[in-house]
């Protein structure tokens, strides 16, 4: 749902005007230095990048989810660096505060999120809890007016820099299923949180990842999202189902910068005499990754607009998901193909971004954990 076009394209051009003249040409600076520029950091506070997604009446922008996916295919056609570090406060770090947070704890946070003053994170991933997220061990035990926290979560996203974690925890520890979990907004500056060193990973450098170790962290009961214990697992994949759509976005804008890079190289570089552009092999692994990239941005969109329509979108967003990262992955092969020898070489762009897009077909739900999601739903829908 687009609330107004105008204000809509208006924000676009903005957002891909400061993806061209700035994200683009710092690119290579983040990859060296594994981290942003403070400069680019104030310019996104500035333009509102870190509340696009939180309700207005708590300082945000409110997008719909298609005014969200639209915006993120802008926002992934640079390093996914600087849509990981806004993209926690609009998605995962702040969604359950959004979906099922009490009134006192949206006023506490959300401002302080939608300013870019705090950046959110989400502490799920465990090291023996990773897709099979309703196994996790971290424990929130009662004691009188408080909660007491001890466990460890893994490769949490903008751990070293977050301000507050949405951390999901075993309430009922008799309970193993996913009803005895709980979901907690707990501060990072709260006694017994410590951080693991931050990880060293394949690609997307800039984006920082670690472990959040609990060690009897105390946290006022309050702190518990929705003020309702038991429902953080059904917390959690709602906001998963969200940023699902987000991610499948996202790669489909890397898909098309990476497109769009083979393509002016493939116009560019001569062999035989001729652009290799003119071969038909090098032909068809254009129109392949065009058609691709335009699939997915069709099942992104049609996703996007059921959810903002009220319906229940996890076997579509999981069918975004899946379709569009792994398109992602071929679009990266093939634009690593057409530059030849160059496509391996760091002083091209395309090496970096064949590391960097990898990851969207890991977090937030394997390709595999997608696949039965949808199978079961599928079956589900047969048999009742």
């Amino acid at each position: 749902m687009i609330r107004d076009k105008e204000v809509l394209d208006h924000i676009v051009q903005t957002i891909r005007q400061f993806v061209n003249n700035q994200l683009i040409p710092k690119e290579d600076w983040v990859a060296e230095n594994d981290r942003l520029p403070e400069e680019i950091i104030s310019q996104m506070r500035e333009l509102g990048l870190f509340g696009l997604t939180i309700p207005e009446e708590y300082g945000g922008l409110g997008v719909t989810m298609e005014e969200e996916v639209t915006l993120a295919f802008e926002l992934g056609r640079t390093s996914p660096a600087f849509r990981s570090l806004i993209g926690t406060n609009n998605g995962i770090g702040s969604s359950g505060l959004v979906i099922d947070g009490t009134e006192a704890q949206k006023q506490k946070y959300l401002p302080r999120l939608a300013s870019g003053e705090i950046i959110g994170s989400f502490c799920l991933t465990e090291p023996e809890s990773g897709s099979d997220a309703a196994s996790l061990r971290t424990t929130a035990i009662k004691d009188g007016d408080t909660y007491v926290l001890n466990g460890t979560k893994r490769y949490i996203t903008n751990a070293p820099q977050a301000g507050i974690f949405t951390v999901m925890a075993r309430t009922d520890p008799e309970n193993k299923r996913s009803g005895g979990i709980s979901a907690f907004i707990v501060e990072s500056d709260t006694p017994g949180i410590t951080l693991g060193k931050i990880d060293k990973k394949m690609g997307q450098k800039g984006a920082h990842t670690c472990d959040v170790i609990f060690d009897n962290c105390v946290v006022p009961a309050d702190a518990l999202i929705g003020g309702v214990e038991g429902v953080g697992f059904k917390t959690a994949m709602k906001v998963l189902d969200k940023g699902r759509l987000h991610i499948a976005a996202a790669s489909t804008g890397a898909a098309t910068r990476m497109l769009d890079d083979a393509l002016r190289y493939a116009v560019e570089r001569k062999q035989f005499g001729q652009p290799i552009a003119n071969f038909q092999l090098i032909q068809a692994m254009l129109a392949d990754s065009k058609a691709e990239i335009y699939a997915a941005k069709s099942m992104v969109l049609d996703a996007s607009r059921l959810r903002d329509d009220g319906k229940d979108v996890v076997t579509e967003s999981s069918c975004a998901k899946m379709f569009a990262t792994e398109m992602c992955g071929r679009v990266a092969d093939r634009a690593v193909q057409i530059h030849g020898g160059a496509g391996y070489i760091a002083d091209y762009g395309i090496e970096r971004f064949y590391r960097d897009v990898r990851l969207y077909r890991l977090y937030e739900g394997t390709t595999q954990i997608q696949q039965i999601i949808i199978a079961r739903n599928m079956i589900k829908e047969v048999s009742e």
